[in-house]
């Protein structure tokens, strides 16, 4: 039975408030426009620190550009409880000893669902040596990412780390439009592909067929 990962959301956040708790959460960010919905929205309910782990951008000098993207939404996000920043180390070995063998998968398939666990490992590994309450990250808030994935990995790693792992699927309740608008709102630099470099060689690709048939 497929799971509503946004009501399983709510369901915690009511939870808590009915207890009157403000838990801590390790929130995983791709990149700042992502983060934008995810940290408005939980912000309200939650002690968040944001930690920028990917590994997998390519290349260095966008990641670069990322990294300070998400630093300054931070800085200029109005947020009911404190938020943090955290950036994790910008390892491309490990993503591509991980990608080995999968370089021509499309996007959406078994290395996005192995580049999903690297960062969510790590993730769960930073939070319990923080003492978190919840990790999560906000890659659900996409309409290309598999929500049903990340769930499934994080609730698999919430056991073997002892450590809740909190969830949702962000792109619910018109969250992708929310973060769409709030990247306008706050002239956020906004990326074209996900982030490795085989996703920007198939979006280029993509982009190149579409002008060569409108050129045609």
């Amino acid at each position: 039975m497929k799971q509503n990962y946004q009501k399983m959301l709510e369901e915690t956040i009511e939870k808590n408030q009915r207890e009157e708790r403000v838990p801590s959460l390790l929130l995983h960010s791709c990149c700042a426009p992502c983060s934008s919905y995810c940290l408005e929205y939980l912000s309200q309910y939650f002690k968040i620190t944001v930690f920028y782990y990917n590994p997998n951008i390519y290349p260095e000098e966008e990641y670069t550009k990322r990294v300070a993207e998400q630093q300054h939404f931070i800085e200029r996000l109005p947020a009911k409880y404190p938020i943090s920043f955290v950036e994790g180390t910008y390892d491309k070995e490990y993503f591509y000893e991980m990608a080995r063998g999968l370089e021509d998968v499309k996007e959406g398939g078994e290395r996005c669902f192995r580049c999903y666990e690297l960062r969510l490992r790590e993730s769960a590994e930073l939070a319990k040596e923080l003492h978190m309450d919840y990790f999560t990250t906000t890659l659900s808030i996409s309409p290309l990412k598999n929500a049903e994935k990340l769930n499934e990995i994080g609730d698999r790693l919430s056991e073997e780390y002892g450590i809740a792992y909190l969830n949702s699927d962000f792109k619910k309740k018109n969250g992708y439009k929310r973060s769409v608008e709030l990247s306008e709102e706050y002239g956020m630099y906004r990326q074209y592909y996900c982030g490795c470099v085989f996703s920007k060689r198939e979006r280029d690709a993509q982009i190149a067929a579409k002008a060569a048939a409108g050129n045609a």
